[in-house]
């Protein structure tokens, strides 16, 4: 049997090129000191927003409670007239029901005094119907 002859792979000649191993990794984004100070340099910004937002709120706060103290009496002159309006209308409808009581006398007032008494809810609701009532005591009131 003939033996064939076996042929060697040898380098090509002048060898082979350098085979590149080393790291080579390229430079992306910033330092990690430019990242710190930008990282300050935001939260120095967030905080002057932050005080400036929160004196612009007190202004405003301000502002509001200032209105409110303006509108204050305009809106308790109204409620007095709302009270008033419905004492009168009380007064006329326990007129009308207790007519037929001798010496009732309409209007008189449980209390001893000569001074103003704002009078309870209850007092100015009693002829009216319970939602009312309810509303009065319980509801929203826009103007507070």
């Amino acid at each position: 049997m003939a033996v064939s002859k076996v042929k060697q792979d040898m380098p090509p000649l002048g060898g082979y090129s350098p085979i590149d191993y080393k790291r080579n990794l390229p430079k992306r984004g910033l330092s990690g000191y430019s990242m710190f100070g930008v990282g300050i340099g935001l939260m120095l910004f967030g905080y002057w927003r932050l005080f400036s937002w929160n004196r612009e709120r007190r202004r405003l706060h301000i502002e509001d409670l200032e209105a409110r103290i303006a509108l204050m009496p305009l809106l308790q002159a109204e409620h007095d007239r709302r009270t008033l309006r419905m004492l009168r209308e009380n007064l006329e409808e326990e007129a009308i029901i207790m007519k037929d009581i001798p010496g009732w006398k309409v209007g008189e007032s449980v209390f001893t005094t000569d001074r103003w008494v704002p009078p309870l809810s209850q007092e100015l609701y009693n002829l009216r119907p319970r939602e009312e009532l309810l509303h009065e005591r319980f509801g929203f009131r826009w103007y507070v």
